[in-house]
This record gives structure tokens, sequence and C-alpha cells, in this order.
């Protein structure tokens, strides 16, 4: 499958899921002072954009590095996005992650990582620069702009809950896991098709 600037934010936006990941940015900043809230949440955005930034600079490097292949990317990344996108669909009591978020003012742990840069989406900047390396600044801007979307959501969380109820919240999280794991089988049958004619040849 082939991305261009646009399919690449909505990629980005899906995994990164700032609607489904509402819940757990309240659950984690209820212990945290009002006036500091959206200083935390900007933080976290933040240095989710800059460990995602770096593994889409460095990334193809580390891959050759540790001698894996965009296929072993590929298929990997796949499984991990469908694995978390099943529990998106079918939501486990403790979040996507199983973490434990009560805590008094969350750092890089659960909200930057793995709640925005989680395992699918270091797979998934690493496979786009891996699969168009000369495409870097579409793919810059795609992250750049699905980090201000993640920020503004996740600033205006408890407003979007009450204006949406948390059942809305919990179809559109729903329906996003559904649409994940359409894009996880294509990546892991992309990678499967590219694997069978590699052997043909």
């Amino acid at each position: 499958m082939e991305y261009n600037f646009l399919s690449a934010t909505v990629l980005l936006i899906l995994i990164t899921d700032p609607l489904g990941n509402i819940p757990l940015f309240i659950n984690c900043l209820r212990g945290v002072a009002p006036h500091r809230r959206i200083r935390v949440i900007l933080r976290e955005v933040a240095i989710a954009f800059a460990i995602l930034l770096v593994f889409m600079l460095v990334g193809d490097r580390f891959l050759r590095m540790m001698s894996l292949t965009d296929l072993s990317l590929r298929i990997g990344g796949g499984i991990v996005l469908f694995l978390i996108a099943l529990r998106m669909i079918f939501p486990h009591p403790d979040g996507p992650f199983g973490a434990d978020t009560r805590a008094a003012e969350p750092l890089i742990v659960p909200l930057a990582i793995p709640a925005l840069a989680g395992p699918s989406a270091l797979a998934t900047v690493m496979l786009l620069t891996s699969q168009a390396p000369n495409k870097m600044l579409e793919w810059m801007a795609a992250l750049t702009v699905t980090m201000i979307v993640c920020a503004i959501v996740l600033v205006l969380a408890e407003r979007i809950q009450q204006w949406l109820g948390e059942r809305t919240v919990m179809a559109f999280e729903r329906l996003m896991g559904l649409v994940l794991v359409a894009i996880s089988v294509e990546m892991m049958l992309g990678g499967i098709r590219t694997f069978v004619h590699q052997l043909d040849h």
C-alpha cells in the first residue's frame, strides 16, 4: 500500500487514537491540579512527538544495525497493531495498555508512552520512512499534524466527553479499532505477499 501525506496523517491519527485516549487521560489527570492539566498534556504530547520523530529519522538505520528488513517490520508492526486494535474493539477494564493510571502527575508513562507513542506508532513511522525515505518531509508534516490534533483533542478531553457522552466516545474508539484491524491485516498480507514473491524468485 502506497502512502501519501493525507493517508499517512489519517493512519497516524487512527494509531495514536486521541479520542480513544480521552478516558485514559482524564483518569490519569484526576490527581493533577486543574491549572496544571493543560501543561501536563502538552508536555506529554511533546515527548511523544520527540520520540516518534527520532524513530522516524533514525529508524531505518536502527533496522539496518539490527539486521531487520522492511518485511519483518511490516509483518511485526501489523501484528502489534492488530492486538492493540482488538483491545480498542473489546475494551479491557484496565484500558488498552493494562496500566495502572492512578498517579499524582504522570510523566512519560503511560501518557506519552504507550498511549501516544506506543509500539504500533513507532513501527508505523519506521515503516513509512523505510518504504519511502525520499518523502521524509511529508512524513514529518503528517506526524506534526497528528500531534497537533492529539493535543487539541486531549486538551478538550473533559469537554468532549461531556458533549458526546462516554458511550459515543466508546463507539468512536471501537469504530477506529475496526479500521485499524483492517489496516493491520493489510500490512501483514502485504508483507506475506512480498515474502512469497521473494521465495518464487
